[in-house]
């Protein structure tokens, strides 16, 4: 997003916080109300152009939004989309997109309040991996013939008793509602908004080997102190590396592997 839709969604954000900030507030429905009008506005794009049509008067497209789904959602719900629709936005998909970040960060602070968001997150990471290692798995989850029944039940059978309740609903709305991204790049979003939830910064650790707790440790303070941030490690074994480790942290990439020291060999023989 840029210029006016980023803005638009960091005062989303700052809503979602000040609402979920209040316990009562009930996170699971929240995010189930705001994947609910995410769907909804998918479907109905002429609804969509309306609510964010810079022609319209914000109060106007909020009192729209307000009677629309008044009676459908809950107050709360109802309540940040009306703001977000009073707010001005770039492209009229930027605000569905806005409301189904929203949906997730609301199922992340349930998790968060049950004492559950490193558990999740991990979980979101393992997933991810195990996805880009099963062919069979990821068309049988990507395959637009299945049935969204057949597709929950196949989660449920992977997931169900396996994973924190709010990974399965987390997961199970992405397979069912991929909006165009691919499983992988959805789930690697979806894992890093869990750890923004406690500003830090994500890094993906490959070894040939699993990390002691000790090395972990060891890691994190040091990628902690390198960065200024905490770190959360999500740790990968990938036997390819042969020794070492490979650290990447967005878009930079620390490489310490043997099989990249060899690669480097390889192509200063080759020249």
């Amino acid at each position: 997003m840029n210029g006016a839709s980023r803005e638009a969604l960091a005062s989303a954000r700052e809503a979602l916080n000040a609402l979920t900030d209040n316990a009562s507030v009930d996170a699971a429905k929240l995010a189930e109300e705001l994947a609910a009008v995410t769907a909804l506005l998918d479907r109905e794009v002429s609804l969509r152009r309306v609510l964010t049509d810079p022609a319209q008067a914000g109060e106007a497209r909020a009192e729209l939004a307000g009677r629309l789904l008044g009676g459908q959602i809950g107050g709360p719900a109802v309540d940040l989309v009306t703001g977000m629709v009073r707010s001005r936005w770039s492209r009229s998909r930027d605000l569905a997109d806005a409301i189904e970040e929203l949906a997730y960060s609301a199922d992340l602070v349930a998790a968060q309040r049950a004492g559950a968001l490193d558990d999740v997150e991990d979980e979101l990471f393992r997933f991810g991996r195990i996805i880009a290692s099963n062919g069979e798995l990821r068309r049988a989850l990507t395959d637009r013939n299945a049935t969204v029944a057949a597709k929950t039940e196949l989660l449920r059978s992977l997931l169900g008793g396996r994973a924190n309740p709010v990974s399965e609903r987390i997961v199970t709305r992405l397979v069912v509602q991929p909006r165009g991204r691919s499983l992988e790049a959805g789930l690697e979003a979806l894992a890093k908004l869990a750890a923004s939830r406690r500003d830090r910064m994500v890094a993906v650790v490959t070894t040939a080997v699993p990390l002691s707790d000790g090395q972990r440790q060891r890691l994190g303070a040091a990628l902690t102190t390198l960065y200024g941030r905490e770190i959360h490690l999500n740790l990968d074994v990938d036997p390819e590396v042969l020794g070492g480790v490979q650290v990447r942290i967005g878009d930079e990439v620390i490489n310490g592997t043997i099989a990249e020291r060899l690669d480097k060999v390889s192509q200063r023989m080759a020249g």
